[in-house]
């Protein structure tokens, strides 16, 4: 069994949710698949009882679903998930951007070197890191934290959708031009357009999502 290069550096629990999370994104462990706790503890170098514990909390991130009596499962991706989940983003970014106000000069070249980086990049999952972070920034000032926490804890649900996106380099290029979008209107001091801006990048990453579900179903046979 190949062991895994897991070397925890802080929080043991954080940085194991986040090992395995990563895992189920670049689907080293599918969709479907039965969490073989044995094996996977061997693997990361750590006992059964942290690895629980991870595994319950990605089970609240819905990537991971618990059947009685059989253990922990990683949770199907489907198409009505997506357009739950999409829609209120929609809804709570444009809202923390409002509520936030206008980057200083500071916080734009911020946001102008990450869109960057995503234009250079060419790992889907550094992309989605990347293009996370720059969602993150641009709302970075807003001063009602539940909504805050609640679009990160969204972009945690939604990497695996995103990782499906972002191998398409026509959606990272969509996604840098709207970026752009936001950021020009931001710079142009309307904050108002910046906050459609984003709202419109935010409906528009749905529509691509459902599509690759749709045609990956079509060639397996399944149902989203």
């Amino acid at each position: 069994m190949q062991k895994l290069n897991f070397t925890p550096t802080g929080n043991l629990s954080d940085e194991l949710v986040d090992q395995i999370r990563t895992m189920i994104v670049d689907e080293r462990l599918p969709e479907g698949q039965r969490i073989n706790e044995v094996h996977l503890a061997e693997q990361l170098g750590i006992s059964r009882t942290p690895l629980r514990e991870a595994l319950t909390r990605l089970i609240s991130e819905g990537a991971l679903e618990a059947i009685p009596r059989r253990g922990f499962f990683v949770k199907a991706l489907s198409i009505e998930e997506v357009n739950d989940i999409y829609p209120i983003r929609a809804l709570l970014d444009p809202e923390a951007l409002a509520l936030s106000g206008l980057p200083n000069a500071e916080q734009m070249q911020y946001l102008n070197q990450l869109n960057q980086a995503i234009l250079a990049e060419t790992e889907p999952f550094n992309i989605i890191a990347l293009d996370d972070a720059w969602h993150l920034a641009l709302i970075q000032n807003c001063p009602n934290k539940v909504i805050f926490d609640l679009i990160h804890q969204f972009m945690l649900r939604t990497r695996r959708y995103e990782y499906g996106l972002m191998k398409s380099k026509d959606n990272v290029n969509t996604a840098i031009e709207i970026h752009q979008a936001i950021m020009d209107a931001l710079e142009a001091g309307d904050l108002p357009a910046a906050c459609q801006a984003l709202k419109e990048n935010m409906e528009h990453g749905r529509k691509p999502i459902v599509q690759w579900l749709q045609s990956r179903d079509s060639e397996t046979g399944g149902t989203s």
